[in-house]
C-alpha cells in the first residue's frame, strides 16, 4: 500500500512563491514516477509536471520556468516550488505517483494526495 500525504500550500500574493510537499510512504517501486496536478473551480484536473526516480522531468507549458519539481529519493519526498506566481495557479495541487513514465493525464496514475489549497491573490 503507498500513501501520499501533502503538506504547504495558502495564500501569496501575485509574483510571489510557495513549496509544496508530498511524503510518500509504502512500496516505492510504485512511485517511480510522481507528479503533480491541479484543479480550478469547474475545471478538469490538468497535469503541473512529472519527475523520474532518476530525475527526468517534465512540465506543462503554464508553469515552465516558473514552477520546478524535485524529489528526494532517500526521505520518499516530493517538492514542487512555485515561483512568481499567478492568480491563473489558484487552484487545489495534488500530488500523484505511478510505477513508470511520466503522463499527463490523471488516468494512469495509481496513487494520489489528499490535495491542498493554493490561492494566488493580492
Amino acid at each position: 500500500q503507498v500513501q501520499l500525504v501533502q503538506s504547504g500550500g495558502g495564500l501569496v500574493q501575485p509574483g510571489g512563491s510557495l513549496r509544496l510537499s508530498c511524503a510518500v510512504s509504502g512500496r516505492t517501486s510504485s512511485t517511480n514516477i510522481m507528479a503533480w496536478f491541479r484543479q480550478a473551480p469547474g475545471q478538469e484536473r490538468r497535469f503541473v509536471a512529472g519527475i523520474s526516480r532518476a530525475f527526468a522531468n517534465s512540465y506543462s507549458a503554464d508553469v515552465k520556468g516558473r514552477f520546478t519539481i524535485s524529489r528526494d529519493n532517500a526521505k520518499n519526498t516530493l517538492y514542487l516550488q512555485m515561483d512568481n506566481m499567478k492568480p491563473e495557479d489558484t487552484a487545489v495541487y495534488y500530488c500523484a505517483a505511478r510505477a513508470s513514465t511520466i503522463a499527463p493525464v490523471t488516468t494512469v496514475y495509481d496513487y494520489w494526495g489528499q490535495g491542498t489549497q493554493v490561492i494566488v491573490s493580492s
